[in-house]
């Protein structure tokens, strides 16, 4: 089927399947004769327990951002909402000390209003989206801390289609990534 609901080597149907479904897909598992009901399934994991963990973001695994990744050499503003998301990257990874005192921000025990990082970082996604502790769980990698190499695009999605309007990107997939 479209759904990808087939008949195992008994010719039985699995018991329950579990699918990312936008309402065009919703409506097509609902007409499917071997769909007997759809139950709706909220985000099981709430939203606060994505990172950064002592900010309300209000995304959730599947809507997670906009976030800005952090270059070598890039300034931002010290707000409470950059604070929350590169908190972890000015005082963990580039080792200063962050603290807000009277609404004002000091690095290392200076007034601060903005900050430059010292190291490019990384977004990790795991490739078991829905089960992966990855960078939604822990935030940025610091390239130091990466180890090994992109060799292949194995997926690639266009996240404003569905996959059944032109959602997979072919020319994409199985291509070589080559280093800039």
């Amino acid at each position: 089927s479209m759904l990808g609901i087939q008949p195992n080597g008994n010719g039985q149907y699995n018991p329950v399947y579990h699918f990312p479904l936008t309402q065009k897909t919703l409506e097509i598992a609902k007409k499917l004769p071997v769909v007997k009901r759809v139950i709706l399934e909220p985000d099981p994991v709430g939203a606060d327990s994505y990172y950064p963990v002592d900010y309300q973001t209000g995304w959730s695994r599947d809507n997670y951002g906009p976030l800005w990744i952090p270059k070598k050499g890039a300034t931002i503003p010290l707000t409470e909402r950059n604070i929350a998301l590169y908190k972890r990257c000015i005082v963990n990874y580039e080792h200063n000390k962050l603290e807000v005192k009277d609404g004002k921000v000091y690095i290392n025990g200076k007034p601060e209003t903005a900050y430059t990082f010292k190291y490019d970082y990384y977004w990790m996604m795991g490739d078991n989206r829905h089960n992966s502790a990855d960078s939604r769980s822990w935030g940025f990698v610091p390239e130091d801390h990466i180890v090994g190499k992109p060799i292949m695009i194995w997926l690639s999605l266009d996240k404003d289609r569905s996959l059944f309007d032109g959602g997979i990107r072919w020319n994409r997939m199985f291509r070589w990534v080559h280093p800039d």
